[in-house]
């Protein structure tokens, strides 16, 4: 079943902690909300499961309409309904970053700069640094536990997050934390730059392609994650806010990267709630070609931000992208991808 308490936590860094000894490592962080209610994050930087080393994906200026979504939301635990549309995370149809860009690395090793707790350390201690800045946590809360200090900052009563990484698409050890928009992660929001920065963690035993009810692993279905260059055909640009906002008049455009002809028949192109329209060709997509497929007033897609996703005829997602309200703002422009 998934998660029983999803979630996101809004506080400031004020401490952090490696575990590289133990045999399941975390890299801590001690948080405090504005009420002054103190909190973990534990975030793996070790897998229990074979690859160990973990995925990982910094986006250094995260721009995605999820932190528009946040913008309401008070300091403290915010427990978050299941479902899209709302500020949950979903690294399979959230389209908040290609996981063709993750790498791994080591949990903690000897020497500066080399590991996955030094990557995070970069990060969040600036956040510690900066008063102003605000960690967005999600994952699964733990706690509160009135009688208990907290094992790592001693601070009373325990209270934290964990789960902060993908929870969808596990091993059968693990199957039972499986669940769609309910992935872990973390946003780091800096108000005096104006930027947000988002860091993306995920074992390599979990699958990317999962069941849209369940997250389960999908059956008889490669699940690798994506690599680079090797998706034959990709969304390259979307108009999302016609001049006139003329009913239909939305397109979104795909282009033909390999070197081989790609029959799209059966395909179809969704919007974060699933609406969607189907993409008609005349004949297959030729090698180096571009499709403008019209989306219809059904799929439309929103002034305020969203996501567009690329769906083949079994309906296994192909590629994945979003747009900030920013992006479209202006009438009539076309927004690259």
């Amino acid at each position: 079943m998934p998660l029983k308490n999803y979630g996101v936590l809004i506080a400031r860094a004020v401490d952090t902690r490696r575990e590289g000894a133990s045999h399941t490592p975390h890299y801590q962080i001690h948080l405090t909300d504005d009420q002054g209610t103190h909190y973990r994050a534990a975030v793996n930087v070790l897998s229990q499961e074979y690859p160990s080393e973990l995925l990982y994906l910094v986006a250094d200026d995260f721009r995605h309409p999820l932190t528009a979504r946040l913008e309401g939301l008070p300091g403290g635990w915010n427990t978050l309904p299941s479902g899209p549309g709302g500020q949950n995370l979903d690294f399979v149809r959230g389209n908040l970053f290609d996981p063709a860009g993750m790498r791994t690395l080591p949990p903690d090793v000897a020497g500066p700069d080399n590991d996955l707790a030094d990557l995070l350390d970069h990060y969040v201690q600036r956040a510690v640094a900066d008063p102003s800045a605000r960690l967005y946590v999600f994952g699964s809360r733990f706690g509160p536990e009135p009688a208990r200090k907290d094992k790592v900052f001693g601070f009373l009563p325990g209270n934290g997050v964990h789960d902060v990484h993908m929870n969808q698409g596990n091993s059968q050890r693990f199957r039972g934390d499986d669940g769609v928009w309910q992935d872990g992660g973390f946003l780091l929001r800096f108000p005096g730059q104006s930027r947000w920065v988002g860091i993306f963690l995920a074992f390599q035993s979990q699958s990317w392609h999962t069941d849209d009810t369940t997250g389960h692993t999908l059956e008889h279905v490669d699940g690798t994650r994506p690599t680079p260059a090797v998706q034959p055909v990709r969304i390259v640009a979307a108009l999302v806010n016609p001049a006139g906002r003329a009913p239909g008049a939305e397109t979104v455009t795909l282009l033909n990267a390999s070197p081989d002809a790609v029959d799209l028949t059966g395909w179809r192109v969704v919007g974060r709630l699933g609406h969607g329209a189907p993409v008609q060709a005349a004949g297959p997509l030729a090698p180096g070609a571009c499709l403008t497929v019209p989306l219809g007033a059904e799929a439309r897609h929103g002034d305020h931000g969203g996501e567009v996703s690329l769906l083949d005829a079994a309906g296994l997602k192909v590629h994945g992208v979003s747009y900030t309200a920013e992006q479209a703002a202006r009438a009539g422009w076309t927004v690259v991808f």
